[in-house]
C-alpha cells in the first residue's frame, strides 16, 4: 500500500509549464500555426482526454525526441448536451453545459502543456504574434487545483 501512495504522490509532483491561449481560431488552425512558429510537430492524438463517456477534450501531442520532453495542446472547454426534463418550460429542447479542463481559467480557449520545460518570454511572444491570437501567458501550475486533470 505504501508503494501505491508513493506513485500517487509522484504524479502530483510532475513539473510542467502551462500556457493559456486566447483565440477564436479552430484547433487545427492553431496547431498548424504553433507548429510553424515554434518548429514543433503537434498532431491529433488517437484518443481524447476523457473524464466520462460524455466529457472529453481534444488533444494534440508531440514527443520532442531531441530534448526528451512532451508537448500537448488541449481545448479548455467541452460542451455537452442533454434532453431537458418533461416538466421543464421547453421539454423538447436540449440543454447545454460547459465543462472546463482548467476551471480556474475558464476564459482560456487552449492550454499548451510542456513537460519539464522552462518557459521563456520568447516562446510567449512567438505565440502572441500568431494572427488571431489575442494573448498568451504562463499559468502558474503550483497552485492549480485542477492540476491532476493535466497529468496523464
Amino acid at each position: 500500500m505504501g508503494a501505491t501512495l508513493r506513485i500517487y504522490e509522484d504524479l502530483y509532483d510532475e513539473e510542467f509549464s502551462l500556457v493559456g491561449i486566447h483565440t477564436n481560431l479552430e484547433d487545427y488552425a492553431l496547431v498548424y500555426a504553433l507548429n510553424e512558429v515554434l518548429k514543433i510537430q503537434l498532431k491529433r492524438s488517437s484518443e481524447d482526454l476523457s473524464f466520462s463517456s460524455t466529457i472529453s477534450y481534444p488533444c494534440f501531442e508531440w514527443k520532442d525526441e531531441l530534448y526528451d520532453r512532451n508537448w500537448a495542446l488541449f481545448i479548455n472547454t467541452c460542451i455537452t448536451s442533454q434532453q431537458t426534463k418533461p416538466d421543464d418550460l421547453f421539454p423538447e429542447e436540449l440543454s447545454y453545459t460547459s465543462h472546463h479542463l482548467v476551471p480556474e481559467h475558464k476564459e482560456v480557449n487552449y492550454l499548451l502543456k510542456m513537460d519539464d520545460y522552462e518557459l521563456h518570454s520568447a516562446l510567449l511572444n512567438k505565440i502572441k504574434a500568431i494572427p488571431k491570437v489575442v494573448t498568451a501567458y504562463a499559468i502558474a501550475t503550483e497552485k492549480l487545483k485542477s492540476k491532476p486533470n493535466l497529468i496523464f
